[in-house]
This record gives structure tokens, C-alpha cells and sequence, in this order.
């Protein structure tokens, strides 16, 4: 209706400043509905631009709108707004508009199928998936689908850091707890991975090998205590002299051991959750096929880059980063950065209209650098659009649950899954704005009370589930179907039925919103909203055997098509609709 109702008004507006370059003008859904359905400030707009008093401009606007059955009135309130009131029948028509569309209602071609690509999770495969994970996956998922729901091609993309000092830690590890297990008693370095999983790993592997990686262990390289300020360099060390006791092929199996049982647990669990990918894009790749090589010479060849102290540089900074990034360090290898910058340019280059990279919201220095060396390609940096993503703090029982993959001491996705369900998680994860911080309360998430903003939703839709079960046993047999006459409608007077199909209508309008500002929160928002005028007619009203003759067809006609709408919501979030609760 708002863009019927646009167009009304810029065919005002073109007879009354022909000559003028017309901005945008607002159509908005009144606050109050005492003035009208929807807000225009079009004349509030075209007054500075013709000259003339705002209420002169509105009423010129009102006397040049063109007829439609669907206005039943205009109204100019305050300096100049232009309110309108709609026919009964634009109304009552957002019904059976909604059971004719079924799935299909809230989705449009707005977007114009352009091509996007939505990265997100992308996790360093070196543990479980934990909390904080899982609000990324949500959030990624639930963007994805909103922005199809919008008319837009999406592909969705889980970048696989199968490469760098990370896996090597993680595979130093592993071998560690496989020596253990073969009797030796290696000093086990603080700053490995210490989690149980590893442990797993190197069970597997063992069961798998048997003695074959029984290496010893240089016992300078173990010698303890390590001093603080050295751990990392001493990780390194460690890393090294296994590389080179175990052989380039040795090193390969136990690398592979982790990262294999890691990334296939992933899969698994987002799989669970309720989010999938179209690709899985391997880091190394970019190494192997020699992408990261002729981004650096691209760079190079354009004078972008140059050495100090023997590492090489990237002049970020005189693209507005705050500093020069290294590329390549003095012992020749690549950093993630430059890794970062081939990946990016490949995606571009796949000829995606844009690409949205999910990332955690320390990551929020890191735009710059990306942006800076996209540019310095020769791409357009806009095509690059970075959501963040906030932390997520997991509460049971008033305590705090520290996550930490190296120590170990976290709480992984699977054991919140577990505990409060998919779809409390799903939900709980994308009901605020992704770049607020998020307290996971989990004794609200698993309550069965209407502070439960999940439960509130599917309750209301089990209730209307409720409805039709009560009616087909009064009529057996028989299969409900919707009236296909707008009059049959005309027995839904009532203002708890009017404000539900006002929020029915709002649906669209929401989603189209939730996709322009990348905020699927804005669902979770409308399914308050709309449970809660649902529960307000429910408790008012009876739907069965009510009088005069035609109300309980026209109120389960309604119901059905909240019923609609509800599961058309929490499916665009990855909810479930039960039928019972």
C-alpha cells in the first residue's frame, strides 16, 4: 500500500512543481492511528523547494491526487503532513491477499535480483563452534534469508582458515597429546590448545597410525618454565622442530587429523542449527592456486608496496587506514592480511553486485586495511560491506561462562543448542541489533511464559493451530478453505481485528526494512508485535459458533492468515512452528 500511495502522491507532486528535480517523498504508517493509516511530508519537502508556505503546498497536493477506491480520506494535519485513511476494502483486502500469496507474502522483487554474497561464521577450524560463534551463524543466516526474501540473488560462504600459524598450532597440539598417549610426557606449552577435543583428535589418530609418529621430543625445546614474554616465539620453535621430526608428508597427516575432525564437527553443527553454505572456500587455495602471488605483484607493480627492515609493506595508509600493513614478513612468509586481500579480490571478481562479510565486532579495525587494498586493485571499495557482529555472553544461574578455545574453557554451540533448543537460540541470537552487545539469559530462554519473546511468537501460532483443530473436529469431514469475496470479510469490525490486519499489512514494509539495513532483528520485532495483537483479539474474541451468520467464517479467515504471516516470519529467522505447545 505504501508504494500505491507513493505513486499517488508523486503524481500530485509532478503537476504541482513540474520543472522542479523531485526528491524522494516519504510515505510513513501513522503512530496514532486516530490520524489516518499512513504520513506524507511531501509537502513539507516541496515547499523549500517552490517557495511556498508548507499547508499552501499540501493542499494543492490533496486537490491533485488522483481518485482511488482504496483512500476512503485524506486529511492535512499540522504545518502539512498529508494523512491518509483507508477504504474498508484496502483493508480487509491485506487478508485474502495474504492466503493468495501463502509463502510468498512479504516477498518482492525490490531487490531486482542482484547478485550478493553473504560470508559469515567463518571460524578458525582449531576448536567447537561456542557461543559466540553461534550469534555470527544466526545473524548470517537470518541476513541471508531476508535479503532473498527482498528479491535478491544470495550466496551464502564459509571462508575455511585451513592455512597459517593457528592449524599449525593446533596440530603441534594434537601431535602432543599423541605422544602422550604413546607414553612419552611432553611438556605441554600454556598456550596450545588445551581442550579436551584435542585429546579426541590424537585418540583417533592414534587408534588410526598406531607408532608412527612416536617421534621424540627435543628435550631443550620442553625445558620449563618459559618466560611469559617468550611463549610465542617458544610455540613457534616447538612448531618447527615438529615439521621437521615428523617430515613434510608426517606433519601433513597430523596437520589434516585436526583440521579434517574439526571442520567436519562444524559442518555438522551448523547443519543442526539450521544453517547451511553453497561454498566452503579454502584459505590455502588461494596459496596453491597462486592468488595470493598475484596480489602482492598487482600491488607491487602499482607502487603500493615497499620494503622496511626487511618485510614488505602495504601503503594503506595513504587510503585512510592509520597505518602501513605488512604483507610479507622478513622471513619471506605471507601474512593473513595478505591472504585477506586476494580473497577479497577474488570475490569481486566473481561478480557479485556486493559482498557482506559478517565479522565479530573486534574485528572493527581491520575495514580500513581491506578497503585500502580493494581500492588499491583497482575495485570499487563500496561493493565490500562489513556487518559486525557483537559479542555474546552466555548467564545460567547468575554466572558468567568464560569462552577461551585454547584453554578449552568454553561453552560450546552444540551445549547451548541442547540446553534451551534451536529455535530459542536462533531467535535469542537475532532479536537485537547485531552491533549491541548480547546477554544470552538462558533461564528466560528455556521459561514458558509470555516474557519469552520466542515462545510468545510460536504460542500465538500454535494457539491459531488450536482454532482450526477445534473446528474440524466440530466438522468432520469437511476441509476449511477461505472465502474468495472481499465481503465476506465485512463482519471483522472490531478494533482488536483491525489492528491485527494493520500488522499483517506492516509485514512487508518490515521485511523490505529488515533487508535495506541488514537488520533481521526487525523480524523478531514484528513478531512481538503481531503475536501480541493476535493473543489481544484471542482473549477478546470467540472464532466458533459466534453470530451473526458469516463472523466465524470471516474471523477464522483472519486467523489463517495470521497463522500465514507468523510462520512466514520465524521461517525467515530459522524458527520452528509447532502446532502445540
Amino acid at each position: 500500500m505504501k508504494t500505491i500511495l507513493a505513486d499517488l502522491i508523486l503524481s500530485a507532486a509532478r503537476a504541482v512543481a513540474p520543472d522542479v528535480l523531485l526528491p524522494p517523498l516519504s510515505i510513513d504508517r501513522c503512530r496514532d492511528p486516530r490520524h489516518g493509516d499512513f504520513a506524507s511530508n511531501a509537502a513539507l519537502v516541496l515547499a523549500k523547494l517552490v517557495g511556498r508556505s508548507p499547508r499552501g503546498v499540501a493542499e494543492a497536493l490533496v486537490a491533485l491526487l488522483p481518485a482511488d477506491d482504496r483512500v476512503a480520506r485524506v486529511e492535512i494535519a499540522g504545518p502539512g503532513f498529508i494523512n491518509f485513511t483507508l477504504s474498508a476494502g484496502a483493508t480487509l483486502g491485506t487478508v485474502l491477499a495474504v492466503l493468495q500469496s501463502g509463502h510468498g507474502y512479504g516477498r518482492s522483487p525490490a531487490g531486482s535480483g542482484a547478485r550478493l554474497q553473504v560470508e559469515f561464521v567463518s571460524a578458525n577450524p582449531t576448536g567447537p563452534l561456542h557461543i559466540g560463534h553461534g550469534r555470527g551463524a544466526a545473524y548470517g543466516a537470518a541476513l541471508a534469508d531476508v535479503l532473498e526474501a527482498a528479491g535478491h540473488q544470495v550466496d551464502r560462504e564459509y571462508y575455511v582458515n585451513d592455512a597459517g600459524r593457528q592449524m599449525d598450532i593446533l596440530a603441534l597440539s594434537v601431535w602432543l597429546r599423541y605422544l602422550a598417549l604413546g607414553g612419552q610426557n611432553p611438556t605441554f606449552p600454556p598456550n596450545a590448545y588445551q581442550g579436551s577435543y584435542v585429546s579426541d583428535i590424537a585418540r583417533s589418530l592414534r587408534e588410526r597410525e598406531r607408532e608412527r609418529f612416536d617421534v621424540p621430543v627435543c628435550g631443550t625445546l620442553l625445558e620449563a618454565p618459559v618466560p611469559d614474554d617468550e611463549r610465542e616465539e617458544y610455540l613457534d620453535a616447538l612448531i618447527e622442530h615438529a615439521r621437521m621430526s615428523l617430515g613434510s608428508a608426517g606433519w601433513r597427516i597430523v596437520h589434516a587429523a585436526g583440521l579434517d575432525t574439526i571442520l567436519d564437527d562444524i559442518r555438522a553443527d551448523l547443519h543442526e542449527f539450521g544453517v547451511e553454505f553453497q561454498s566452503w572456500f579454502s584459505e590455502r587455495s588461494l596459496t596453491d592456486s597462486g592468488a595470493v602471488d598475484r596480489a602482492i605483484e598487482r600491488l607491487e607493480a602499482s607502487g603500493h608496496l615497499y620494503r622496511k627492515e626487511g618485510a614488505l609493506w602495504f601503503r594503506s595508509s595513504i587510503f585512510g587506514d592509520e597505518k602501513d600493513r605488512v604483507v610479507e614478513r622478513e622471513n619471506g612468509q605471507r601474512t593473513y592480511f595478505a591472504s585477506d586481500i586476494a580473497y577479497h579480490a577474488q570475490k569481486l571478481e566473481r561478480g557479485y553486485d556486493r559482498v557482506i562479510d559478517v565479522w565479530g565486532a573486534d574485528h572493527h579495525g581491520y575495514i580500513p586495511r581491506v578497503k585500502a587494498a580493494l581500492t588499491a586493485l583497482g575495485f570499487d571499495a563500496e561493493r565490500l560491506e562489513i556487518q559486525l557482529v557483537q559479542f555474546a555472553t552466555l548467564y545460567r544461574g547468575g554466572q558468567r561462562a568464560q569462552m577461551s578455545t585454547r584453554s578449552g574453557e568454553f561453552v560450546t554451540l552444540r551445549e547451548l543448542r541442547e540446553e534451551v533448543g534451536n529455535d530459542a537460540a536462533r531467535y535469542f541470537y537475532v532479536m537485537r541489533r547485531s552491533d549491541q552487545h548480547l546477554d544470552f539469559d538462558l533461564d528466560l530462554a528455556t521459561s514458558q511464559s509470555s516474557d519469552n519473546p520466542v515462545y510468545y511468537a510460536q504460542y500465538a501460532y500454535a494457539r491459531i493451530c488450536s482454532v482450526f483443530r477445534q473446528w474440524q473436529e466440530a466438522n468432520p469431514g469437511l476441509a476449511w478453505s477461505p472465502p474468495a469475496q472481499l465481503e465476506a470479510l465485512s463482519p471483522l469490525v472490531e478494533p482488536e481485528e483491525l489492528a491485527l490486519i494493520t500488522e499483517l499489512a506492516r509485514y512487508p514494509e518490515v521485511v523490505a526494512s529488515a533487508a535495506r539495513a541488514r537488520e533481521p532483528h526487525q523480524i523478531a520485532n514484528f513478531l512481538r508485535e503481531a503475536s501480541a495483537a493476535l493473543h489481544a483479539w484471542y482473549n477478546n474474541h470467540k472464532f466458533l459458533g459466534v453470530s451473526p451468520d458469516g463472523l466465524e467464517v470471516a474471523r477464522l479467515t483472519l486467523a489463517a492468515a495470521t497463522r500465514q504471516v507468523l510462520a512466514n516470519a520465524l521461517h525467515l529467522l530459522g524458527v520452528g512452528t509447532p502446532e502445540r505447545m
